[in-house]
């Protein structure tokens, strides 16, 4: 598949997207800081297709500021279900993944992989795939995303805001993770911590500072 301008997209298989962004190189099992996109990083727009309507959430920019200053790889998970459903194509994903990136980067900060997963059991044709190894919760593209940096995936931090961004963080091995709007739990060998305001922040911007230390 390729974008309008036939550009081939970065599919590995049918329904996943891998991109590596720049050519950071980072030391062998370093942490990595993943993210959801939509409504972690950009304001949810309901399976956002349109690049001229995404807006970022400030409170993100920080944390992957940090990220930049510690030497961490900061990876984009996201679940992409409009693909399948046939709301939108891997085109319009591309112009709008390209917008985001393009906004975080006039902020100062930056990305260096994207992985998005187009499975789902409501989808049409290949994409029609229940309960996907990719597809948050499960932990497949983050797992993916360990293979091809080469991380600590028990060192590294989740932040999302669904419960399936989390849950994918601890079935990959993580210890904790960050729910936007949510509520702090406490489950066997993995912390969620809520994230609401400059001081759940702080903490965040804590638990990235000492792993680039």
């Amino acid at each position: 598949m390729a974008d309008r301008i036939g550009k081939p997209h970065p599919l590995t298989e049918p329904g996943l997207w891998v991109q590596r962004i720049g050519g950071r190189v980072f030391p062998a099992r370093s942490p990595a800081l993943f993210l959801d996109r939509d409504g972690t990083i950009n304001v949810d727009t309901d399976y956002p297709s349109d690049p001229a309507e995404i807006e970022l959430r400030p409170q993100m920019l920080p944390a992957i500021a940090a990220a930049n200053r510690a030497g961490i790889p900061v990876v984009i998970v996201t679940n992409q279900s409009g693909i399948a459903r046939g709301y939108f194509g891997w085109s319009a994903f591309a112009a709008v993944n390209g917008r985001v990136l393009d906004l975080l980067r006039g902020q100062g900060v930056s990305v260096d992989m994207v992985l998005a997963c187009a499975y789902h059991e409501a989808g049409v044709g290949p994409l029609a795939v229940a309960d996907h190894p990719m597809r948050k919760p499960n932990p497949g593209m983050l797992i993916e995303a360990g293979r091809r940096l080469d991380l600590d995936l028990q060192l590294s931090l989740m932040v999302g805001d669904k419960l399936a961004d989390t849950q994918a963080g601890q079935r990959a091995g993580l210890a904790q993770g960050w729910l936007v709007d949510g509520e702090a739990a406490l489950q066997p060998g993995f912390v969620i911590r809520r994230l609401h305001d400059d001081h759940d922040l702080g903490g965040l911007l804590a638990a990235i500072d000492a792993l680039g230390s």
